[in-house]
């Protein structure tokens, strides 16, 4: 794929973003265009740097990038605005923290700590200190033979609502 051709995608992509974020009225759907729109001007940093030749471009698309990840952040904690609102009988959460630091899966443990007084949670994680706060744990191994078989565990007894 040409250059050229980089430039033109990021062209679409950012026009995307743009017309997502003057149209939609759901908050989660504008800060995924608002996504799109940094993502399309980081590849179009990135392409003029290897035109270019310099890193110029790369220091931009690393701010463009850090800016992204604040975004993510917001939009997370819209999303658990929404659950706290509006609470559903259970959630379904798979491997969320595995890429959290022990600062940042502490938070995330308090709210699902917060999250389970209203609902059920069922979480896959491959993380012990997630684990810690279950109430029962459920596996799957194999035997030797090399069957799959469940394995589960209660660790502690709901106390009733």
């Amino acid at each position: 794929m040409s250059l050229v051709n980089y430039i033109y995608l990021s062209t679409v992509l950012f026009a995307i973003g743009a017309a997502t974020v003057l149209v939609r009225r759901n908050a989660i759907v504008v800060f995924m265009g608002v996504e799109l729109m940094l993502n399309a001007t980081n590849l179009a940093f990135v392409t003029f740097a290897r035109v270019h030749g310099t890193l110029d471009g790369q220091v931009i698309a690393l701010f463009v990038m850090v800016v992204a990840a604040a975004e993510v952040v917001v939009g997370l904690a819209i999303i658990m605005a929404i659950f706290r609102a509006r609470p559903s009988p259970f959630y379904v959460l798979d491997e969320v923290e595995a890429a959290l630091d022990d600062r940042n899966l502490s938070r995330l443990l308090d709210a699902l700590e917060g999250l389970r007084d209203s609902s059920q949670l069922i979480v896959i994680t491959h993380q012990k200190r997630t684990m810690e706060i279950a109430d029962a744990l459920y596996g799957v191994t194999m035997r030797g033979d090399g069957v799959s078989t469940v394995v589960s565990q209660r660790l502690r007894e709901r106390e009733p609502v």
